[in-house]
């Protein structure tokens, strides 16, 4: 588990990181989401010690993460995939971090094959291509079968094969009841792998809920109806004090009245309906609608 009291990073008289308390939890895979400059990476490094915080603390298993005897076998973390020495193979790399924890060869070899690096593992790590580094960096976090796993990123490069296979993996990890902490800019990635969000916004928690709880609290309050009595449920929306968009392709978009309330309206009038569907935003509309006013720096300000 990784908790965080009142965390706090200034930089000079930049403030990054402004208060955050949040934990994440075991058995479930945590998204950490947030606008570009709110403060993730410094989250991170924070959780792993790299930078140390003006105020507040974080521990990871019960611990800030200088006081594990073993961290490989506590956390393992991706950060930053290229943080490799390029002379070496994949294969040398992860060895040499093994001796470091008394991680035996064997473990080194499953690893090389679960991400799939098995063809590539005696190449140098500096000619690998973006996807080769990140399934190094991944075998890199996994290779003292820490408890809990920390990943920036960890799509970046994969092909759909490979992105369906971190997908997998992560969901697997959590199945097992270890600590999976994501950060990504993939919303529509995040929205099919994260059971959590954590979302901040220039340092500050913004929420801390379910993937499902976010969605809802962004998604308006719509319904798409398409009919072929258009006349006859305009009326019926009328009488229910509802109003009406109509859309290029024909479809009504109401508000004000429930999907529930317009079908029993139909009924009653013998209208049929090809579609009655409230409307749900996607991870993407609610990320966006809920951050709106959290981005340092927006577009109009960098075309200004």
């Amino acid at each position: 588990m990784i908790a965080a009291h009142l965390l706090t990073k200034d930089y000079g008289d930049k403030r990054a990181v402004d208060g955050l308390t949040f934990e994440v939890q075991p058995g479930i895979v945590t998204g950490f989401l947030g606008p570009n400059g709110s403060g993730k990476s410094t989250t991170m490094r924070l959780v792993l010690g790299l930078d140390r915080p003006t105020a507040g603390e974080v521990t990871v298993n019960g611990k800030p993460y200088a006081e594990h005897d073993a961290p490989l076998r506590e956390v393992g973390a991706l950060l930053e995939a290229r943080s490799v020495h390029t002379g070496r193979s994949a294969r040398n790399h992860l060895r040499a971090l093994a001796q470091t924890h008394g991680i035996a060869r064997a473990r080194v070899q499953e690893l090389i094959d679960l991400v799939g690096l098995h063809d590539v593992a005696g190449k140098r790590a500096g000619k690998f291509s973006l996807g080769m580094g990140q399934r190094l960096g991944i075998a890199t976090a996994l290779l003292g079968d820490p408890a809990t796993v920390m990943l920036d990123e960890p799509v970046n490069g994969l092909d759909p094969e490979g992105i369906q296979w971190i997908r997998a993996l992560l969901r697997g990890l959590a199945a097992e009841g270890r600590t999976v902490f994501v950060s990504s800019h993939l919303m529509s990635e995040m929205s099919m792998t994260a059971d959590h969000l954590i979302v901040i916004g220039r340092g500050r928690l913004i929420a801390d809920t379910s993937v499902r709880a976010f969605v809802a609290a962004a998604s308006k309050d719509l319904v798409r109806v398409r009919t072929p009595d258009a006349s006859a449920l305009l009326e019926a929306i009328a009488r229910l004090d509802g109003s009406v968009r109509v859309e290029p392709d024909g479809t009504f978009e109401v508000a004000g009245v429930g999907a529930e309330e317009i079908g029993r309206a139909a009924a009653a009038q013998g209208i049929v309906l090809f579609e009655l569907t409230p409307h749900e935003a996607s991870l993407e509309e609610a990320f966006m609608e809920i951050t709106r006013g959290e981005l340092e720096y927006s577009h109009e300000e960098v075309v200004a």
